[in-house]
């Protein structure tokens, strides 16, 4: 029987290579050094992260119901465990319950899946421009129109109706991508509005509005921080006429997503879902303060390059994340508020979007 000349490419198709990825997900390049995560652990390392896990399920309960009750009475504890890190196996769980997004999703049955299939947006071509920019080298994320793809763009389109004054900004797609590397559609979702909304920390929907308020105030307090605890390093950037927004933008607008090994990003997270944007504003200053001897020398040019990319060792979580945590900037960040929203005016106060689900 004649094969169908539509037919050619099943014959002719070549086949797929198999890719090399990392631990996470990610296509390995040729000649990268391997990622200390995903090497094979030592039967000593496997053993001491098993017993993490069952002190962290312990500490949660079955699917979380524990969770609540362990926050309230032993608080230090569940701090000092997030910062060493959350087991990778409990990372999507324990996230959606100290973000506060489990709540949500408990308290709006039904209502992500309306806005998926029923309502539109005026944003939905944005969202499909950038799709495939969001991390494009993650096999999840890799194929066009596949599951990965599909899945991001439902999240940002149930965002971008569910909350029309905000919309769709393209940071917004890394925030998005990550928490769907640990959760479902709904979860990451009820996340986004948890972050956004201000479930359990300040509302973080100011860095996505026109002209990025928040990222804008977020900059002026990060740019005192640099010239009070590095003020030689404030002089140099001053002298080279580097300012925060041409670095620092992407650490907060994406919270290291975009801009960090992802490695080092999920541990961020971490603290972050956990403590709150304060977090970002330390490690940023820990990998000035990790590279000063070095940038300090550095002329406009090569500063701008060595700002966007860190060498490997300042990006280690073992390294850097210990310096961040001995950086206090938790009062000096509300005198500062105080002070650039004298100069500025305050924020907009904000409604809970157009929809007439539970506000946060």
């Amino acid at each position: 029987m004649e094969k169908k000349r539509g037919d050619d490419h099943e014959v002719n198709e070549v086949p797929m290579l198999p890719v090399k990825v990392d631990g996470f997900g990610f296509v390995k390049q040729e000649g990268n050094s391997p990622d200390k995560l995903s090497r094979s652990r030592s039967g000593l390392e496997h053993e001491r992260e098993e017993r993490r896990i069952r002190k962290w399920r312990k500490m949660i309960g079955v699917g979380g119901s524990d969770w609540k009750h362990y926050a309230r009475r032993k608080p230090n504890v569940v701090k000092r465990r997030i910062r060493k890190g959350i087991p990778d196996c409990l990372r999507g769980l324990v996230w959606q319950l100290i973000s506060g997004s489990r709540d949500l999703l408990l308290m709006n049955h039904g209502v992500y899946e309306q806005l998926v299939i029923y309502e539109t947006s005026a944003s939905e071509l944005d969202i499909i421009r950038d799709i495939s920019r969001t991390f494009p080298s993650h096999v999840f994320f890799q194929q066009r129109h596949g599951p990965g793809q599909r899945s991001l763009y439902n999240v940002l389109k149930a965002y971008s109706v569910y909350d029309r004054d905000v919309g769709y900004v393209q940071g917004m797609g890394f925030i998005a991508g990550l928490l769907l590397l640990y959760m479902s559609e709904e979860d990451a979702f009820w996340l986004l509005v948890a972050l956004l909304k201000g479930a359990v920390h300040a509302p973080m929907e100011g860095m996505y509005l026109a002209g990025l308020p928040l990222v804008q105030q977020y900059l002026f307090q990060f740019d005192h921080f640099v010239k009070e605890f590095m003020p030689k390093l404030g002089d140099h950037f001053a002298k080279e006429m580097i300012n925060p927004s041409m670095y620092a933008s992407q650490w907060f607008i994406t919270v290291f997503a975009y801009s960090s090994p992802f490695h080092l990003a999920i541990r961020i997270w971490d603290v972050f879902l956990n403590e709150g944007v304060r977090i970002v504003f330390k490690v940023g200053l820990a990998l000035l303060k990790y590279c000063h001897d070095d940038l300090v020398k550095l002329p406009f040019e090569r500063l701008i390059v060595s700002l966007r990319k860190f060498p490997e060792d300042a990006l280690d979580p073992d390294t850097i994340l210990p310096l961040a945590y001995s950086i206090k900037v938790s009062k000096s960040l509300a005198i500062l508020k105080e002070e650039y929203e004298k100069q500025n005016g305050t924020l907009p106060p904000r409604s809970h979007g157009g929809q007439n689900q539970q506000p946060p």
